[in-house]
């Protein structure tokens, strides 16, 4: 059976909704400057995660999920392109 350690840290929000996330975190999950992180409001919850594990979440629940007929693929590209035509 695997353990979870809870941590937490406070931050404050800044001018342009700003946020910064510590350094031994950042490390710990192999964040980079620049990198792109993805963003989930779960329950009241803000959840920030790397691509890479964005892209694990993603195959695991698709995994799990087979669909006859229907392209995965067509639709990921249909939901990104909607989310760009809303940016």
């Amino acid at each position: 059976m695997s353990t979870t350690t809870v941590r937490q840290t406070r931050a404050r929000v800044t001018e342009g909704g700003r946020v910064v996330i510590p350094a031994d975190y950042r490390r710990q999950l192999g964040i980079e400057i620049g990198d792109e992180l993805v963003m989930s409001l779960v329950d009241g919850e803000l959840r920030l995660f790397t691509r890479q594990e964005a892209i694990r979440r993603a195959q695991e629940i698709a995994r799990h999920h087979p669909s006859r007929g229907v392209s995965l693929v067509a639709e990921l590209i249909a939901e990104r392109r909607a989310e760009a035509a809303c940016e």
